[in-house]
């Protein structure tokens, strides 16, 4: 954030989120980093700008091809000034549908694409639970795969926040401790490391 705020690097990020169909797509995906990219930058405004016109300015959506080369060139060209970071949390929680193609394989496919640009400058940070689709997908796409679903620490700030919940509610402070205890065993166990 520090050097996206300095204008020295690019920065997208998108949430999929289990609660809203519409943050669980690749369609409303592509958008969302078209427009936070162009935000800085004047040639990836007028990469979007050839876009607009390209779809009678606007009366037209333009297809998910239409976007995902739109983002391919807006990319190209901030490679050229500095790193550019991705980042796509949770992408566990697009869902794997029995439409052809399921949303979470069609964001797949697509961050596939990105990294097959290769280009030197693009950084692209996927979190998600360690779901086997995905990481048969991601794991040959990076050198440097990050888990930390096992990780002692992970687990122990799930158990830290569930204990500072269970500390600050007004109900379960009046709990006996090997309840309060039982709780947080349980909730940090059932969270399976998220």
């Amino acid at each position: 954030m520090t050097l996206h705020d300095a204008g020295t690097a690019s920065m997208a990020y998108f949430y999929f989120d289990f609660r809203d169909i519409h943050k669980q797509k690749l369609h409303n995906l592509l958008p969302s980093l078209i427009i936070q990219l162009s935000a800085r930058s004047d040639s990836c405004c007028d990469v979007l700008s050839r876009l607009y016109s390209a779809h009678d300015r606007g009366e037209q959506k333009p297809s998910d091809r239409a976007m995902v080369e739109c983002l391919k060139e807006m990319l190209i060209l901030l490679d050229a000034r500095g790193p550019t970071y991705i980042i796509l949390d949770a992408l566990d929680e697009c869902p794997k549908t029995s439409t052809i193609p399921p949303p979470r394989e069609e964001v797949l496919e697509f961050v596939d694409e990105l990294v097959g640009l290769r280009l030197p400058n693009l950084h692209i940070c996927v979190t998600s639970r360690p779901e086997p689709d995905i990481q048969a997908v991601l794991e040959p796409l990076t050198a440097r795969p990050v888990s930390l679903h096992d990780e002692t620490g992970q687990q122990e700030d799930i158990a830290n926040y569930v204990a500072s919940i269970v500390a600050s509610d007004r109900r379960t402070r009046r709990w006996r401790k090997e309840d309060k205890d039982l709780v947080i065993k349980i909730l940090t166990e059932k969270a399976d490391g998220m």
